[in-house]
């Protein structure tokens, strides 16, 4: 068997060719595949991140082994469960004129929760795109579940303002929102490190995988 993973954008890229291009390379090397799209949240992740799962059983074994996707969970940690203990560690503060902007913006707010002519003076050119640009100035809360963790920790347009305090989270807190234990230790400087954790697979959603994986496996 084997596992393979990505964003769930993936299944529309190219109008959906991409990811049958690269399945049918999966069943032309003779494995039978099957697919779905779990959110870290269902799975004891205080994050909502969408990842699109793939599972190949080899086309010899297929009789004998049975894949099922791990079933969501009842408990569906927020940012309240995991922050507020959390250990102190390095991070990237804001700006003196971007903390003084969070200053005004509510836990669960973004842009519209502030006087207009502040958000347009602060979003300059985007202040004109289309859509809701729920992103920017967008201070998290902590009776919801972080967005899905970036690997940078203040960019405009995909803002994750803590929720108690005008900064980004840090590193750790970002970890958290991951599920990595306390003591995994991340290395190389600040940016790097960020990346990192932003790069990973939630550990919770990806130890209920393997456990499947697992069962599977002993089945036969």
């Amino acid at each position: 068997m084997f596992l393979f993973e990505n964003v769930r954008g993936l299944l529309s890229h190219d109008k959906g060719n991409t990811y049958k291009t690269i399945s049918n390379i999966f069943e032309s090397c003779g494995y039978t595949i099957q697919k779905a799209v779990l959110n870290a949240w269902d799975f004891g992740v205080a994050q909502k991140r969408e990842r699109l799962i793939t599972i190949g059983i080899r086309n010899d074994l297929k009789e004998k082994i049975s894949f099922d996707f791990p079933m969501p969970h009842k408990y569906k940690p927020v940012l309240r469960d995991i922050l507020l203990d959390c250990p102190k560690s390095e991070g990237t503060p804001y700006s003196d004129y971007k903390r003084e902007i969070f200053d005004l913006v509510p836990p669960g707010g973004y842009w519209r929760d502030i006087p207009e002519d502040v958000a347009k003076k602060y979003m300059k050119t985007c202040w004109n795109m289309e859509g809701g640009r729920t992103g920017i100035l967008r201070r998290l809360s902590l009776d919801e579940p972080s967005l899905t963790v970036l690997t940078s920790p203040s960019q405009k347009q995909t803002d994750r303002c803590h929720p108690l305090e005008s900064r980004p989270f840090t590193i750790r807190e970002n970890a958290r929102c991951q599920s990595f234990p306390d003591e995994w230790q991340f290395c190389g400087s600040i940016s790097s490190q960020y990346k990192q954790v932003g790069n990973a697979v939630p550990v919770n959603l990806a130890y209920e995988i393997a456990l499947k994986i697992k069962e599977s496996l002993e089945s036969m």
